[in-house]
């Protein structure tokens, strides 16, 4: 059953009479998707019969334009700075101005989130008031995305595809010398081409906080960011995670390409990585579990020849060392997972599906689009070609 954002909360409130979460906006997706509002310093969301807003002073013009909580309150109603004053202890202040909120609203048993503050908590709890950790009750209802979000994660997307194209032309164009890539008259460099997508994904109003370009045997460490010039003959590696700067949502995408001849090893693992990512897509749909979808990837790929991490225990550095996919949206990694323990999907979900193999002789392949699980299958939000030769 999918719940409203309200629902949510209330399901999660047990016997507590209030919700309570005080954090930053531009980094805690939860809050963001709680309130609407993004800001780079904390603030308050209370749930009590009725959302509240508690915000400073100096935010109350815009915390009321951009929030969708219409109850926006000023720090200021609670005489923060006169208790900042009389204290002489900003966090002491902060904890008096809460409790004075939480009374104010009848709220004496509170749930929070998990990583809520421990120091407030227990200035709470010390007030009298019971502060109760809970899981927070935005994870499973971002899972579900609606169609404003999809919307964004595609527009994400699309930039994306657009960015890696514009770096990949920049790899095709360069001139090989004694195996190296140049680009006139010096060697292309990761950084010149992770300096080609930025601008690109900046020009569509859009962002990377993460770009990997991988080349060579760096590119058997699935999270190398990448270094130095760029090779021929070698496998590169290009995985990015474009974000609308406006809504936030982002997308993830991952390609391996090379510019000369790739030995017939090389060849075998991407034709086997790209063959598991077709059977694993193919499959994809509601009531099928993320375990189901890992395992069909295991298979092909053992079935290939290579080792996969399944059923192992300890360290485990070459073959399939990860798991198939993951939830994309306001956070980068959130639910569900498509991995040995994946629970069942629902229609909604926008998950990757991402196999790769790595070997540190040989470097590393990986292949990643962005899938919507429907009921009768998934939409592939991923339209960019795959080919391992440029």
């Amino acid at each position: 059953m999918i719940y409203t954002l309200k629902e949510a909360i209330k399901l999660n409130l047990t016997e507590a009479n209030a919700f309570l979460m005080i954090s930053e906006s531009t980094h805690n997706a939860d809050m963001y998707y709680a309130t609407g509002f993004l800001a780079n310093d904390s603030f308050i969301y209370l749930y009590s019969k009725e959302e509240h807003l508690i915000v400073p002073d100096m935010e109350m013009g815009r915390a009321k334009k951009e929030s969708r909580v219409k109850d926006v309150i000023p720090t200021s109603k609670f005489g923060l700075i006169e208790k900042m004053k009389k204290l002489k202890d900003a966090d002491t202040a902060y904890c008096e101005m809460c409790v004075d909120l939480l009374r104010e609203n009848f709220a004496e048993k509170v749930t929070v989130p998990n990583n809520f503050p421990v120091q407030l908590a227990d200035c709470l709890r010390k007030k009298g008031l019971e502060i109760i950790p809970v899981k927070s009750p935005f994870r499973d209802l971002r899972e579900i995305k609606k169609e404003v979000e999809i919307k964004a994660i595609t527009t994400a997307q699309r930039a994306g595809e657009k960015a890696l194209a514009e770096g990949l032309s920049a790899i095709k164009k360069a001139k090989v010398r004694n195996g190296v890539l140049w680009n006139e008259d010096r060697p292309l460099s990761t950084e010149n081409v992770r300096a080609v997508i930025e601008r690109s994904l900046l020009s569509y109003s859009c962002e990377a906080p993460d770009i990997i370009i991988a080349c060579g045997g760096g590119s058997s460490d699935p999270h190398w960011q990448g270094e130095g010039d760029l090779l021929s003959d070698e496998p590169i590696v290009i995985d990015m995670v474009p974000r609308t700067k406006k809504e936030r949502y982002f997308s993830d995408m991952t390609r391996t390409v090379m510019r000369g001849t790739p030995c017939g090893e090389l060849k075998d693992m991407y034709d086997a990585v790209k063959e598991s990512q077709a059977a694993a897509i193919k499959k994809i749909r509601a009531e099928v579990t993320g375990s189901e979808i890992h395992g069909i990837v295991c298979d092909v790929l053992e079935d290939r020849g290579y080792e996969t991490a399944r059923g192992k225990s300890g360290e485990f550095t070459e073959g399939f060392i990860h798991s198939t996919g993951h939830g994309v949206g306001l956070d980068i990694h959130e639910g569900p997972n498509l991995s040995e323990s994946g629970k069942e999907l629902k229609a909604g979900c926008v998950v990757t599906v991402e196999p790769g193999l790595y070997y540190k002789d040989r470097g590393g392949v990986r292949l990643e689009d962005v899938v919507v699980v429907t009921k009768s299958g998934c939409k592939n939000l991923t339209i960019f070609e795959k080919n391992l030769v440029l």
